[in-house]
């Protein structure tokens, strides 16, 4: 039995196959993945009735005689929050700097949902370790805690400078998920977890008292959906990799593993050969033609060469009265004196390149046989 190691066009005609199927799977999955995080999943927008969407709580707030209004663009903030009222920022990290400045700017009281940087809104305040959201005490002075009781919080935790004329809410190993710090006549509130805004978890213990507390306390709101689009030119802008969730990069990571299985296992390779009896009598013209048909299948002109070569180098050799392993150099000369042909035309045809195509092959073939005769006459 023998066997020939694939060629690169090959492998590529056997894998690409696997591979395009589970590249069009890993593209789909991400850009899924992309959307469902993105504005268009309706995530605590407040025209939105799905679970991650915060319609509920916007709605009874104006029930309250609260007058929400929904602004997208950092233009929309300046033009509609002033003093007195509260704005309330649901995705801080699509902020640029300038924007910030901008919402700051209102004097407006701020509530701001999950900061990844805290220290922009707030100088004294940064971002602790985190933990999940889980039902908590709220341990703290704030109306809007002490009213709600127990109450759905957790995610991003804070620490406060020391001496910071601060209430911390909702601690956890000392780090509260809830904290608000007056900041020149207006205060600014930092929640650690988006949930008890959500219509999915609302109803749940405290959270509706929470957030409608929180929320609830001017009777202007302002909820501000940040965008992509908004950030202005030149502006230092969130890194793109940086807003994909981690889920994305493990399923990245899964998918890649499975692709090089598959390319793996479909550009197996059959190993060494290995002698087996044969179970009947093969004539060596059909041994012959099989083998020339597997280097025709491969294309292995190179290696067909080389076969023919080494089968007229090993019958000639011995017939000059040459070792078996004399060095090319010692063969191109006997043979050169031997057929009195030019030494480089021997060496062309006992030790060159490969044929360029199948009649060079095949030209290659009728040299050497007769280059063989001519060394075999006496």
């Amino acid at each position: 039995m023998t066997t020939l190691a694939p060629t690169p066009g090959v492998l590529w005609r056997r894998t690409r196959g696997p591979v395009v199927a589970v590249a069009v799977v890993l593209l789909g999955a991400l850009a899924l993945a992309i959307l469902a995080g993105g504005r268009g999943s309706g995530r605590l927008d407040p025209r939105s009735p799905e679970p991650s969407g915060s319609r509920a709580v916007a709605e009874v707030l104006r029930d309250q005689g609260v007058e929400v209004v929904l602004v997208t663009t950092t233009a929309g903030v300046r033009g509609s929050a002033s003093a007195g009222d509260t704005v309330l920022v649901v995705d801080p990290a699509l902020l640029a700097d300038e924007q910030v400045d901008a919402v700051r700017a209102t004097g407006a009281d701020l509530v701001v949902v999950a900061p990844a940087a805290p220290e922009r809104f707030v100088a004294t305040v940064t971002a602790g370790p985190g933990s999940a959201p889980g039902l908590r005490r709220p341990g703290c002075d704030l109306g809007a805690a002490r009213r709600a009781g127990a109450a759905e919080v957790g995610g991003q935790g804070f620490e406060v400078a020391s001496g910071t004329d601060a209430l911390r809410c909702y601690a956890r190993d000392g780090r509260p998920s809830l904290v608000r710090v007056p900041e020149g006549g207006r205060a600014v509130t930092l929640v650690g977890s988006a949930t008890a805004l959500t219509n999915a978890d609302l109803g749940d213990e405290g959270n509706a008292a929470l957030a409608l507390g929180l929320l609830g306390e001017n009777p202007r709101l302002v909820w501000y959906l940040p965008s992509l689009a908004d950030v202005p030119a030149g502006a230092q802008q969130t890194s793109f990799y940086s807003l994909v969730p981690d889920g994305v990069w493990w399923a990245l990571v899964q998918l890649t593993v499975a692709v090089l299985l598959v390319a793996l296992w479909r550009a197996r390779r059959l190993g060494p050969v290995v002698a087996e009896p044969l179970p009947v009598v093969v004539r060596a013209s059909e041994t012959v033609e099989g083998r020339a048909r597997l280097y025709r299948w491969a294309g292995a002109r190179d290696t067909a060469a080389e076969a023919l070569r080494a089968a007229v180098r090993s019958r000639t050799v011995p017939a000059l009265g040459l070792p078996a392993r004399s060095a090319p150099g010692a063969v191109v000369d006997a043979v050169a004196g031997r057929t009195r042909r030019p030494a480089p035309d021997v060496a062309a045809l006992l030790y060159g390149s490969a044929p360029a195509d199948d009649a060079a092959l095949v030209r290659l073939a009728d040299d050497l046989d007769a280059l063989e005769r001519e060394v075999r006459r006496p």
